[in-house]
C-alpha cells in the first residue's frame, strides 16, 4: 500500500517560517499564523497517530510545529514591547521622531 502524504504539510512549515518572519510587523500577522499553523499541525498529528502506516511527512509537519512556536513566541514578545513602548513613551511621542529623540537623549 502505498503511502500518502499527510494533509496541509507543506502549508503547516510555510506558515511556520512565515510566523517567524513576520515578528517585525508588530507582531499580529505572525501570530494569526503561528496559530494557524499550530492548529493545522496538532490536526495533522491526530491523524497521523490513528494510522501511522497510512501517511508520511510527519516530520515535516513536526518541524512545521515548532517554527510555528517559535514564532508566536517572538510574536508575543514584539506585542509586549509594543505595548511597553507606548505606555512608557506614549504614543505621541512614538509618531513624532524629533521628541523621541529628545527622550533618547536625557536617558543617556
Amino acid at each position: 500500500m502505498e503511502q500518502q502524504k499527510l494533509p496541509n504539510a507543506t502549508l503547516i512549515m510555510v506558515f511556520g517560517i512565515i510566523s517567524i518572519v513576520t515578528c517585525c510587523c508588530y507582531g499580529v500577522i505572525g501570530l494569526i499564523f503561528g496559530i494557524i499553523a499550530l492548529i493545522l499541525a496538532n490536526k495533522a498529528l491526530k491523524l497521523y497517530a490513528e494510522n501511522p502506516e497510512i501517511y508520511e511527512g510527519v516530520q515535516t509537519v513536526k518541524t512545521g510545529r515548532i517554527l510555528a512556536i517559535i514564532g508566536l513566541v517572538l510574536n508575543v514578545l514584539a506585542i509586549a514591547y509594543m505595548i511597553w513602548a507606548i505606555s512608557f513613551f506614549g504614543w505621541e511621542t512614538l509618531q513624532d521622531p524629533q521628541k523621541m529623540q529628545e527622550i533618547l537623549e536625557q536617558y543617556q
